[in-house]
């Protein structure tokens, strides 16, 4: 298992000398970036000042990481797997991030999705030591100097969060800090950014979680959030704050914002800084490679689907719009791609003014009539797609219905967390005898059918489009990040899925392959931002592939014992005449 993603990986062999080379002694273990534990080489002990603080065992990486796994195997509630995995990162940051790559599809659900939503409800109780920068409405005016204090100097990607939506759980203000942390562990698990280059953000401006506001545990504002014009001002002045001091192409992602600012904030700044909002445009382009992938199995182009969408929110509006993108490059006017899309919610079909406010996805062969809720639709469309945080909205009649008319009904639960899925793996395999095509936000297990077959559902996990994006923007100087660049990425997904793979019931590759697949969503990304003239690095690299992986972090420990080198034929000596 130590090996196991090694092969995938092709390591940058430069070293890092000006990290922290001038630290010595417990300084160089307090730190996480430099700590190696037991594997700080007897040398580095005695020229470091670190002779007597460790025991005298010098231990590989391997040894570490094996200790590491079987604490890990000890535990069985996930929350604590969460807070063990996050001590070692913040002691021991190479070690952290080896042991997360090389056991990814099992570690993943720990750091991010479904668990780190637990470890954001449990923040305030779980809390161990500050991760990442909180900036409150009350530093108003000062924002960049809250920035000077922040240890690393050359930041090039910014994931921050007001706490309004995290995943599917409301409002949790402050303690919606596990968001931007866990998203920029992937950002270097899954693409190898440097992780001090990484800048987690909390910006508190209030809760209007009544059970935080009385939890002597919760660690922000005890107000209500502020919804005037100063909220607005405190945003316009930290994007002005981080350009400002990091540059103009620093990356800052937006993250579980409320519906209303996450789309007037993308709106406002997506011309003027280099930004983009994962829920809107990550989950958009995760969505569409799922259905570029199905167009394998169904034998239709995405031209000939209609769909309908139940519900508002912010992924179902970037699913639309992509899927709209889609269609017109296959030939489709906007205005007959637009006919495909229908919308409703519990009022009724929404009215041409609201269109693109949605939630949940269904298209399938066919007429049918389901109910969700208390709703009854008679659509003509190939699957469901749900994205609406509501529960299981796919009920068993919804299921069966789709699986009665069509020969390959595709369904997609894509809501975070686990519990807030529209329907489970289970169900929608075993209601339509196997034959639907299903991908979920959060994993579900292998599901073993009663003629005896497993088929292994596929997460669609943003986590597959934002870090090879992300890699791709900061190593290209974009400045300005357009929706073409999540349809290429949506594209490339479903590219790398095999054939193998699809028989499985997977619609995306494993996720075990997604350092691979996150290079090459880098590559194909790079290629096409110099190729439309996004791009601002230069000169060029002519080989992209080659440049894209010069670049990668790789966890192994690096020495920081000073360079010792001869210096041949120098006398030192005075000359004799």
């Amino acid at each position: 298992m130590l090996s196991r993603l090694q092969v995938c990986v092709r390591p940058c062999v430069s070293v890092c000398r000006w990290a922290h080379t001038k630290e010595k002694g417990k300084a160089l273990m307090l730190n996480p970036h430099t700590n190696k534990g037991m594997a700080f080489t007897l040398k580095e002990r005695q020229i470091l000042g670190l002779q007597g603080l460790l025991p005298p065992k010098i231990e590989t990486q391997d040894i570490q990481a094996m200790r590491f796994q079987r604490n890990l195997r000890k535990m069985s509630d996930p929350l604590q797997k969460y807070i063990y995995l996050m001590g070692i990162q913040e002691r021991n940051e190479k070690l952290f991030y080896r042991v997360l790559m090389e056991d990814i599809d099992a570690l993943m659900p720990i750091v991010y999705t479904p668990t780190v939503g637990l470890a954001c409800t449990q923040y305030g109780h779980i809390f161990r030591r500050p991760k990442g920068l909180f900036i409150s409405i009350m530093d108003q005016g000062h924002i960049h100097s809250v920035l000077d204090n922040w240890p690393e100097t050359n930041v090039k990607a910014v994931v921050v969060t007001d706490g309004e939506r995290i995943l599917g759980l409301g409002d949790l203000g402050v303690y919606g800090m596990g968001i931007p942390v866990g998203k920029l562990c992937l950002y270097t698990a899954c693409a190898g950014i440097r992780p001090e280059r990484c800048l987690p953000v909390c910006i508190d401006v209030g809760t209007d979680n009544e059970t935080l506001l009385r939890d002597p545990f919760y660690m922000g504002l005890y107000q209500r959030r502020d919804r005037s014009q100063r909220y607005d001002d405190l945003i316009d002045e930290f994007m002005e704050a981080v350009v400002d001091k990091y540059g103009q192409d620093t990356l800052i992602q937006f993250e579980d914002f409320g519906n209303h600012n996450a789309f007037r904030f993308l709106k406002k700044y997506r011309e003027k800084y280099c930004t983009f909002n994962d829920d809107i445009q990550g989950t958009a382009a995760v969505a569409l490679a799922g259905l570029l992938a199905t167009r394998r199995v169904v034998g239709k182009p995405i031209t000939e689907h209609r769909v309908l969408f139940l519900g508002a929110g912010e992924a179902a509006l970037g699913i639309a719009n992509l899927i709209v993108m889609a269609m017109m490059e296959e030939g489709m006017s906007q205005a007959d791609a637009r006919k495909k899309i229908w919308m409703f919610d519990k009022y009724g079909l929404l009215e041409q003014v609201r269109m693109f406010t949605v939630h949940i996805l269904l298209y399938v062969l066919g007429h049918v009539t389901v109910r969700v809720g208390s709703c009854y639709i008679r659509v003509p469309s190939p699957g469901c797609a749900g994205v609406a945080g509501a529960g299981r909205l796919f009920t068993h009649d919804v299921i069966k219905a789709m699986g009665c008319l069509n020969e390959r009904p595709i369904i997609f639960a894509l809501s975070n967390p686990t519990a807030k899925a529209e329907c489970t793996a289970e169900d929608a395999y075993s209601l339509t005898q196997g034959r639907c095509l299903f991908a979920s936000g959060s994993p579900f297990g292998p599901v073993t059918l009663e003629d005896g077959s497993i088929l292994i559902p596929g997460q669609g996990n943003n986590a597959y489009i934002f870090p090879g994006v992300a890699l791709a923007v900061i190593l290209s100087g974009v400045r300005h990040i357009s929706d073409t660049v999540f349809l290429e990425a949506a594209k490339t997904l479903a590219d790398q899925l095999t054939d193998e793979e699809l028989s499985q019931g997977r619609l995306y590759p494993p996720l075990s392959k997604i350092r691979e697949v996150s290079l090459q969503m880098a590559v194909k990304v790079v290629e096409y931002l110099y190729a439309k003239g996004m791009a601002f690095r230069y000169p060029e690299p002519l080989d992209k592939d080659a440049y894209v992986r010069s670049k990668v972090w790789n966890t192994n420990y690096e020495s920081f014992l000073p360079e010792i080198y001869d210096w041949p034929g120098v006398s030192h000596s005075p000359l004799v005449d």
